[in-house]
């Protein structure tokens, strides 16, 4: 298996609605899968939607600031891979 490299980086995590905000440090897009790992666990995600500034969007790029729906609470600097 090829070396898994993070794509972005929680930046901060808003947990009364469970959206992780997320800095990309490569391109991201509705319908990829996401993974973060939190300790010993692993959480994986389907991207469902993303939002930029309150926007919704099919596709982010590097340095793009997304916000994500994850559900379950997880806290910022988690790194995070496109799987």
């Amino acid at each position: 298996m090829a070396e898994e490299k993070p794509i972005g980086k929680v930046t901060h995590f808003f947990s009364n609605i469970g959206v992780a905000i997320i800095e990309l440090d490569g391109s991201l897009k509705v319908g990829d899968r996401i993974k973060m790992v939190v300790g010993d666990s692993e959480i994986e995600k389907d991207v469902d939607s993303m939002e930029v500034d309150h926007k919704k969007i099919q596709e982010a790029k590097k340095g793009d600031v997304v916000g994500i729906k994850i559900g379950e609470k997880i806290r910022e600097g988690i790194a995070v891979y496109k799987i």
